[in-house]
C-alpha cells in the first residue's frame, strides 16, 4: 500500500473515532491536560524536553524545546527559567536521571511545575538507551530527593494486564477502545507533577 493511501486511511479512521494515540499515553494525557487546566497553565512559559507533538498544542505564553542531541538535560541547563517543564516519556532513557531532575529544578521559576511521564510495565526500548523505571512511590521520592517540595508532588498511573501483554510485541494504539480500565497492580505508565518551592 502506498503512503498516500495509508495517509488517507489514517485520516478516515480518525474522522470516524479511531484513536491513533499509543495506548500507554491516552489516560496520562487526559489526566495531565485536566490538571494543567486546573492550575491555569494557559499563558505560562513552558519548556518541553525532547519535544513531541502533544504539548505544543496548548495555549502557552511561550513554548520552548530542549532536544537531544543538541542539548543534554543530564549535563546542561538553558539560561532561562520556566513556569512548566514537561518530559514526556524521556526519563527512562537518561543515564543520569537525578542530574537531569536537578537541572530541571534549576530551570523552574519558584512555584513552577515539572511534569514527568514515564513507562513502567513496558518492554525494553533503547532509544538510544533504556535505563530506569519508577512506580508512583518511587517517582515521588525520586523527585523529592531532587529538590521538589514533598507536599507538592502529585502522582498517577494507569495500566492493566491486557495493556501489558499487548505491548510486549508491538506498540498498541488506543484504537476503538472507549473503556480503558485501570488495575493498579499493572501500571503501564506513571506520571508526576512536582512543584518547586
Amino acid at each position: 500500500m502506498d503512503d498516500g493511501v495509508k495517509n488517507w486511511l489514517g485520516k478516515a479512521a480518525v474522522a470516524v473515532g479511531y484513536d491513533k494515540q499509543h495506548i500507554t499515553r491516552t489516560i496520562a494525557y487526559r489526566e495531565i491536560d485536566h490538571w494543567l487546566d486546573g492550575i491555569g497553565a494557559d499563558g505560562r512559559d513552558a519548556l518541553e524536553i525532547s519535544a513531541g507533538w502533544k504539548w505544543r498544542e496548548r495555549q502557552w505564553g511561550s513554548f520552548s524545546e530542549m532536544n537531544w542531541p543538541e542539548h543534554d538535560i543530564c549535563s546542561e541547563q538553558l539560561d532561562r527559567q520556566f513556569d512548566i517543564i514537561i518530559a514526556d516519556n524521556v526519563w527512562e532513557h537518561l543515564l543520569y536521571p537525578y542530574r537531569a531532575a536537578r537541572n530541571v529544578h534549576a530551570m523552574l521559576r519558584p512555584g513552577g511545575w515539572f511534569v514527568n511521564i514515564t513507562p513502567f510495565l513496558i518492554r525494553y526500548h533503547p532509544i538510544p538507551t533504556d535505563c530506569s523505571r519508577w512506580t508512583e512511590v518511587g517517582m515521588k521520592h525520586f523527585l523529592e530527593e531532587a529538590g521538589f517540595d514533598p507536599e507538592r508532588v502529585v502522582t498517577g498511573s494507569w495500566g492493566n494486564a491486557s495493556a501489558v501483554k499487548a505491548n510486549l510485541n508491538r506498540w498498541v494504539r488506543t484504537g476503538w477502545r472507549r473503556s480503558l480500565p485501570n488495575d493498579e497492580r499493572f501500571p503501564v505508565t506513571v506520571w508526576a507533577m512536582a512543584q518547586k518551592s
